[in-house]
């Protein structure tokens, strides 16, 4: 165990290796790493484009509850959502894919019908 020389060397180590665990999520299998911008499902990697990647951070940092197509447009676009658009759904729909999610019973992301998506705890 590292003896700390100072109490500001001991703050500043713990602050790094607080800020490190808020960037990356561990759920079933899967591990996302923001900062390193990676994504391990049981030790294999798996390729996300940056919008996939960011979405499937959404969801995992919200899991427990539903987003709306709404606030996961907005959060992760950055831009105003103007209704019924498509897009969320065809990105969830490759995600999916890339996790190898069956479409009957997924595992990570749930559709709530008419509401928006979910991970749950």
């Amino acid at each position: 165990m590292k003896v700390f020389e100072n109490k500001e060397e001991s703050i500043s180590k713990y602050s790094i290796l607080k800020r490190q665990k808020q960037n990356q999520l561990y759920i079933n299998g899967l591990e996302i790493d923001k900062w390193n911008h990676i994504c391990i499902l049981h030790n294999k990697d798996i390729f996300l484009t940056p919008l996939e990647f960011e979405i499937l951070w959404y969801l995992l940092e919200n899991r427990g509850r539903v987003v709306s197509a709404r606030e996961l447009f907005e959060n992760v676009w950055q831009e105003k959502y103007l209704g019924c658009n498509n897009t969320i759904m065809v990105h969830i729909r490759r995600i999916r894919k890339k996790l190898g999610e069956n479409t009957k019973r997924p595992k990570f992301i749930k559709t709530v019908w008419g509401v928006g998506y979910k991970v749950d705890k």
